[in-house]
C-alpha cells in the first residue's frame, strides 16, 4: 500500500508527457503576426517546395535550417511532419515544410520574409 503514492505520481507524470506542447506559437514581428518555433524564432515557407516535400538541402539548408521535429513529435492540426531525404522529420504547415532564417537573431525578427521572392514568413 505504501507504493500507491509513487504509482499515482508516476501515472500523473506519464499522462502529462503524453500531451506534447504545440510545435509553434504566434509572435508579433515588424511585419505583423508570424508563426514561430518554441524558441520564438520566425518560421518560413519556401515557394519551391511542394506539399509534403522539402527541396531545401545543402547550401540552402545552411541558410534556411529546417525546423526539425523530435523522434516523438506528432502531427497536430495544421502542423504535420514531412520526411526529409536524410531521414529526419521536418515540421510543416498545411503540408508546406517550415524553416528558420540564419539572419534572424531574436524573437520577432522576420528579415527573411520576401527573400528572393521565394521565402515567406509563415502567418497564422
Amino acid at each position: 500500500m505504501r507504493f500507491l503514492p509513487l504509482v499515482t505520481a508516476f501515472s500523473i507524470v506519464a499522462a502529462a508527457s503524453a500531451f506534447a506542447a504545440s510545435p509553434v506559437q504566434t509572435v508579433e514581428a515588424g511585419k505583423g503576426k508570424v508563426i514561430a518555433a518554441e524558441n520564438g524564432m520566425t518560421l518560413y515557407t519556401f515557394k519551391k517546395d511542394k506539399m509534403g516535400l522539402s527541396t531545401c538541402y545543402d547550401d540552402c539548408a545552411k541558410k534556411w535550417p529546417p525546423y526539425l521535429g523530435t523522434a516523438s513529435a506528432k502531427a497536430e492540426g495544421d502542423y504535420t511532419l514531412v520526411d526529409r531525404k536524410d531521414g529526419k522529420k521536418q515540421w510543416a504547415l498545411k503540408g508546406m515544410p517550415l524553416y528558420f532564417w540564419v539572419k534572424d537573431t531574436k524573437k520577432g525578427d522576420a528579415t527573411g520574409d520576401g527573400v528572393g521572392k521565394v521565402w515567406d514568413a509563415a502567418r497564422p
